[in-house]
């Protein structure tokens, strides 16, 4: 993912008095459990750097697929060949994993599952062509998802069905170190085929949420501006949500910069309203995507299990406050 220079700007929706609350004001929803979130990060790790076309990647996507069968979904594997920005053909698999499918009404939760494979933005140069292990920026993401569907599943009390949807191919947009111009494009390309492409024909979603770097140590979840373009009234569920469920300082009412992001053609060519939860560091001199991002030290020792947790609970508020 990369970040915008502009800010977008979008028309504040008021609710009135006598409409539903956007969530409900009490806790609802089963425990996110922390620890088994960590796991599924350290599992992920433990294959190492899931860069594209790598055996750790092909080895760590069979394992999603099983862990999301175990928790009761039905799983698609979307595979397709995509170029990416250096001419290499990229054997990407999008994994779609459904809870409930037969029910019409649907959310969609959806994450990167890939890592970078260049770690160009590491302060030592001679880390620049190094994989990323990527524990955060991905592994983060699919691990929140699957400790969500497990607890979906094992409550069955959910009253719509969701989507799990873990996006191939996000982190190989053009590293900074290369000449080659950088429009934007070269980032998300899992995400661009399947919001063109999507795993059933017509598929449709009341909205989405995207989680993106959801694990980092000091992470803060500010308003996304594309998010706040096509989807500010699911931002104000989520942090909301937050605020109920006792973790209002992880979300502060501020805004950030635009992000491209896998939410750009969700929101775009899918036309499903989706939020992006992706951590933000106004602070951090290195990059406002915080220390690790981008570098060799995107690993374990930086993950912070009540980031996790604060991202899983807010989430649990909001789809079970439908």
């Amino acid at each position: 993912m990369i970040l915008l220079p502009l800010l977008n700007s979008c028309k504040t929706n008021k609710q009135g008095n006598d409409e539903k609350p956007l969530v409900k004001l009490t806790p609802v929803g089963p425990e996110f459990n922390a620890d088994s979130a960590y796991n599924y990060c350290q599992a992920q790790c433990d294959f190492g750097p899931r860069t594209m076309n790598s055996k750790a990647h092909d080895d760590c996507g069979k394992w999603i697929v099983q862990k999301f069968q175990q928790f009761g979904c039905t799983v698609t594997e979307q595979k397709i060949d995509l170029i990416g920005w250096d001419g290499k053909t990229l054997k990407c698999t999008n994994i779609i994993a459904s809870y409930k499918p037969e029910m019409t009404t649907r959310v969609l939760l959806c994450a990167h599952w890939d890592s970078r494979p260049w770690a160009d933005n590491d302060p030592d140069s001679a880390n620049w062509h190094k994989p990323v292990m990527a524990a955060n920026d991905g592994a983060s993401g699919v691990a929140v998802l699957l400790e969500l569907a497990r607890i979906i599943n094992d409550s069955d009390s959910l009253n719509m069905g969701v989507d799990f949807v873990c996006f191939d191919a996000e982190d190989y947009g053009v590293p900074q170190w290369s000449d080659a111009p950088d429009r934007g494009d070269s980032w998300a390309l899992g995400a661009q085929y399947w919001s063109q492409n999507p795993h059933k024909q017509g598929y449709e979603a009341t909205y989405g949420i995207l989680l993106d770097m959801v694990g980092g140590q000091g992470a803060q979840f500010y308003q996304e501006g594309m998010s706040m373009q096509y989807a500010p009234m699911i931002v104000k569920k989520i942090h909301t949500a937050a605020k109920v469920v006792g973790f209002g300082s992880f979300f502060p009412e501020k805004s950030n910069g635009a992000i491209t992001d896998d939410h750009v053609p969700v929101n775009q060519n899918a036309k499903i309203p989706t939020a992006d939860i992706i951590a933000f560091y106004p602070d951090c001199a290195q990059s406002s995507f915080g220390p690790t991002w981008h570098t060799v030290n995107d690993d374990m020792d930086h993950i912070d299990r009540n980031t996790l947790k604060a991202v899983g609970q807010t989430v649990v508020q909001v789809i079970f406050s439908e």
